[in-house]
């Protein structure tokens, strides 16, 4: 028995070595760490932000080794001013509206497409005597003022019509039946289907007024650290693509958390409108995809503003976008 004894002790006694082994060597080496990237959007946690939201519920962003906070936006988010002084590394902007900003002098470039199509619409009253774009004329509409779609719908179909600016609500509209509201096919319409109330949409795209939504960079970031810009491109990508083609619950989850005002029943509708209208991947049969920006396009754009007086001075599309960061169509 003593013998026994003996040998569980030298037993114990190397278990006691290995586990003191164990507890002196190093840990093992942390991975490259992660840069941090600031994101603002261009509005309150909503479905059309829902592929970056799905690209950091999965980990997308962290696999590409970048941190990504989300900055929620809203009426005076000053998006263009935050990432040209460098407070955000991208932001959410219309192309039309980045497209004035370079020409006026800051430093900003489209990188990829938030959406292919513009979602904006003019919301009537189911029962309105407008039908189309010329029956605006001496009408009044309820919008954001200052937006370059306004002088280009007057002068293309020489027409006047009156604004009010809007208060980003319905309850002018929904209290009036001759009111005609600027809106969004992904949202406007849902809140009013939930009131009981017929409507109708006219889409800008109709007009032939038909912007992608972006996301810009400053210029010096594309010069210093390109390598950023690629892996936040490309994870956008991945979590736009996922978010409309997959399960869509890690992105709502974290709008609904971050937007107390959303609802599971809005984000459903909308998601299901990015996806009817194509807004997010576009027409395959056109060559469009998640992201892609076509360089020729955004020349007709901006042919377009001036053509129309919006735009002072000429540009080349190559000044305000670049197509270096997105993958092959």
């Amino acid at each position: 028995m003593r013998g026994v004894n003996l040998i569980r002790l030298s037993f114990a006694g190397l278990a006691l070595l290995a586990a003191l082994a164990a507890g002196c060597s190093r840990p093992p080496e942390p991975g490259p760490a992660l840069r941090r990237v600031v994101f603002q959007t261009d509005w309150f946690a909503q479905a059309e932000h829902g592929g970056f939201y799905q690209a950091l519920a999965k980990g997308y962003y962290r696999e590409a080794g970048l941190d990504v906070e989300i900055l929620t936006g809203g009426p005076g988010a000053g998006i263009k001013l935050k990432v040209a002084k460098g407070a955000a590394d991208f932001g959410m902007n219309r192309g039309d509206d980045a497209i004035l900003a370079v020409s006026r002098g800051l430093p900003l470039v489209m990188v990829m497409a938030t959406l292919q199509h513009d979602p904006q619409a003019l919301l009537l009253h189911a029962d309105s005597p407008v039908r189309d774009f010329r029956d605006l004329d001496g009408r009044v509409v309820t919008a954001a003022v200052g937006m370059t779609w306004i002088p280009y719908i007057q002068q293309r179909y020489g027409i006047k019509f009156g604004l009010v600016p809007t208060t980003y609500g319905l309850a002018s509209f929904l209290a009036d039946r001759n009111v005609i509201q600027q809106c969004f096919l992904t949202s406007e319409p849902y809140f009013a289907g939930q009131k009981g109330v017929a409507v109708r949409v006219l889409p800008l795209t109709d007009t032939g007024y038909d912007m992608y939504h972006t996301v810009i960079c400053r210029r010096e970031l594309i010069r210093a650290e390109p390598a950023v810009v690629r892996a936040f491109v490309a994870a956008s990508i991945r979590g736009w693509d996922d978010y409309v083609t997959g399960d869509p619950a890690p992105a709502h989850a974290l709008i609904l958390a971050r937007n107390r005002d959303m609802t599971p029943g809005q984000l459903a509708y909308s998601r299901q409108a990015l996806i009817d209208h194509a807004l997010v991947t576009g027409r395959r049969e056109k060559g469009e995809a998640t992201g892609q920006l076509r360089l020729e396009r955004i020349q007709e754009e901006i042919d377009r503003l001036r053509e129309f007086g919006v735009l002072e001075k000429p540009l080349r599309a190559d000044e305000v976008a670049t197509r270096v960061f997105l993958p092959e169509s």
